[in-house]
C-alpha cells in the first residue's frame, strides 16, 4: 500500500483491513509512502517498492495526471494497480475503490444547513488539484446552490492541508465577513487551524471537516468542531486488498463478456463505493483508531 503523507491517521484503518484481507488469503503486505505532501517524492516512494516487484499495490496517488506513466509502467512489468480515496483515471489501474466524495459533499452540505436553519453565510478552505478533495468541495458547494438558496458562500481559501494556513485563512475570513456562520474543508489537518481559530473568535463559526483522527475526535466532543464526514476507512482497505489480489491473478475470473478476446484484466471495475459515515458527538467514541487498535491487537502500520 502506498500513499502520500504517509503519517495522516487516515490511512491507518485503511492499512489494517488491507492486512487482515492479505492475511486471510496467506499474503504479505507493507506500508510505503512519503511523510510530505509532494507528488514527486510519493512517486519516488512508489517506485522503490515497485522495485521490489510485488504482486500488487493499492495507491492513493496525490495527482491524478503524474501518476498514469508509473501506474501503466508497473502494470506492464506484472504488478496489478488498484488506486483507492484519489484516482488515476486515465491511467491503467484495474480498479478504484472510494466513498462517493460528491455524497460526502452533499451529506456536509445538508448537516450545516440544518444546523444554521438553512440560512447564513459559509466559506471553504480547499487543496485544489487532489481530485478527492475538489470533488468533495464542489459538492457541497453545489448542493448549497441547489437546496439550499438561503445558505451564500462568501470567501475560498487553499489551505493545502496546513493547519497554520487554515488557521490564518479563517480569522481573514472572519474579519472580512463578520457574519460568518460555517466553514467546510475536505480534510482534518485543515480542520485543526481552522477550529483553534473559530475558538479564539468566541466559537460561533462551525467547522465542518472530512476525516478524522483523534484530536478532531476531541474536539468534535468538546463542540469545538461541529462534525466530520468520515469515508468507511476499513471497508475500503479490505474491498482494496481483495480487487488488487483478483487483479493480479485474473486467471480466477471467466465473466461472460470480451475480456480474454481484447487482452484485458478481466477484474477492471471503475468505481466500488466503500461508504461514509456522518461523526458527531453522538458517536465519536467509535471512531478512536487508538482503541479499535487495542480491540485487534495489532501494530497498526508497523506490521
Amino acid at each position: 500500500m502506498n500513499v502520500m503523507v504517509s503519517g495522516v491517521e487516515y490511512w491507518f484503518p485503511v492499512y489494517e483491513m488491507f492486512k487482515q484481507a492479505a492475511h486471510q488469503m496467506g499474503c504479505d503486505t507493507i506500508y510505503t509512502g512519503t511523510p510530505d505532501y509532494d507528488v514527486t517524492k510519493q512517486i519516488a516512494s512508489f517506485e522503490q517498492v515497485l522495485a521490489r516487484q510485488p504482486k500488487g499495490i493499492l495507491v492513493h496517488p496525490m495527482n491524478a495526471d503524474p501518476f498514469i506513466e508509473p501506474i501503466n509502467r508497473a502494470i506492464e512489468q506484472g504488478t496489478a494497480i488498484v488506486t483507492f480515496a484519489a484516482d488515476s483515471p486515465n491511467s491503467n489501474r484495474t480498479a478504484f475503490i472510494t466513498s462517493n466524495n460528491d455524497l460526502e459533499g452533499t451529506g456536509a452540505a445538508d448537516a450545516v444547513a440544518k444546523a444554521m436553519d438553512g440560512k447564513g453565510e459559509y466559506a471553504v478552505l480547499e487543496n485544489p488539484g487532489q481530485d478527492n478533495h475538489d470533488r468533495r468541495i464542489a459538492a457541497f458547494i453545489a448542493r448549497m446552490e441547489a437546496k439550499w438558496p438561503n445558505m451564500k458562500l462568501v470567501a475560498r481559501a487553499a489551505s493545502n492541508q496546513d493547519a497554520n494556513k487554515a488557521y490564518q485563512a479563517v480569522l481573514s475570513m472572519a474579519q472580512a465577513n463578520p457574519n460568518l456562520g460555517a466553514i467546510f474543508m475536505p480534510e482534518a489537518n485543515s480542520a485543526l487551524g481552522a477550529a483553534q481559530a473559530s475558538v479564539e473568535l468566541g466559537g460561533k463559526i462551525k467547522i465542518m471537516t472530512a476525516d478524522v483522527n483523534a484530536k478532531i475526535l476531541d474536539m468534535i466532543k468538546a463542540g469545538e468542531v461541529f462534525g466530520s464526514i468520515n469515508p468507511n476507512q476499513g471497508m475500503q482497505g479490505y474491498l482494496g486488498f481483495l480487487t488488487l489480489y483478483l487483479a493480479a491473478h485474473p486467471d480466477m475470473i471467466d465473466p461472460m463478456n470480451d475480456a480474454k478476446r481484447n487482452g484485458k484484466n478481466a477484474m477492471t471495475i471503475p468505481y466500488i463505493d466503500n461508504g461514509y459515515a456522518v461523526v458527531t458527538a453522538q458517536n465519536a467514541d467509535d471512531f478512536y483508531w487508538d482503541a479499535y487498535l487495542k480491540r485487534r491487537g495489532t501494530k497498526g502500520i508497523e506490521e
